[in-house]
């Protein structure tokens, strides 16, 4: 079995585009971009020109519409302050009937009610004093009321903190007294104060020297403890070390 031919023959692009000769351009080229007809300078400022004599009539046209704007706005004025004169003036002239019907009723009544008026006064007066010493008797005696109030508050707080103390005192020389008889059966109690005080400071010296006793041997327990596991824990290890000097 032979092999393939599989080669394919070399073509010069370039030699090929010679070959085929100039292409058709479609569309303007940059030649005719360049050749393109452009307005001299004359006609240049002719444009300008226009453009700003068509700015000077729109502003014309805004200032005529400005005119026309303001001569409805100084009408329409006209006419709001006219409904407003002639609301007002009707007003007034309802105020004035008013006024009138009221004072020809008051000259009637007037006579009828000064009397009236003077002895309501009178007694409005009269009321108005008896309610204030009413007020103030009130106020004296609730500010009484409530200073009473908070002394005897602060008295009765005092005696429960003596009488609290004075049974917290009483309960401890009960119990040192008892725990006297109990240790020296044979001896006579103490009926001082100075002594009972003195024997309270002895036993809690005695308590707080206990205490302290306790923790000491606590601690030296401990200790020993913590010896003798070391040791167990040493001999272990020489065990294991010794078993694997002998294996090898």
């Amino acid at each position: 079995m032979g092999k393939r031919d599989n080669r394919v023959a070399y073509m010069n692009p370039i030699a090929m585009a010679r070959w085929r000769g100039p292409t058709q351009s479609v569309g303007p080229t940059i030649q005719d971009y360049l050749n393109r007809p452009r307005p001299t300078w004359e006609e240049v400022k002719k444009q300008l020109e226009n453009k700003k004599t068509g700015s000077k009539a729109l502003a014309e046209f805004e200032e005529k519409m400005n005119e026309n704007w303001k001569k409805e706005l100084e009408k329409s004025r006209e006419k709001l302050l006219s409904g407003n004169e002639s609301s007002s003036k009707k007003r007034e002239k309802k105020r004035k009937k008013k006024k009138k019907s009221c004072r020809s009723s008051s000259s009637s009544s007037s006579s009828d009610s000064s009397s009236s008026s003077s002895d309501s006064e009178d007694e409005e007066k009269k009321q108005g004093k008896r309610r204030k010493k009413k007020k103030n008797r009130s106020y004296k005696s609730s500010q009484s009321s409530t200073y009473e109030s908070e002394s005897e508050s602060k008295e009765s707080v005092k005696k429960k903190k003596k009488s609290k103390d004075e049974t917290e005192k009483e309960k401890d020389i009960r119990s040192l007294s008892k725990k006297r008889k109990k240790s020296y059966p044979g001896d006579k109690p103490l009926s001082s104060e100075s002594s009972s005080e003195s024997d309270y400071e002895e036993d809690v010296q005695a308590k707080k020297k206990r205490r302290c006793e306790e923790r000491e041997q606590a601690k030296e327990k401990v200790k020993k403890k913590k010896k003798k596991q070391h040791k167990k824990r040493s001999k272990k290890k020489k065990k294991k070390s010794g078993s694997s000097h002998k294996s090898r």
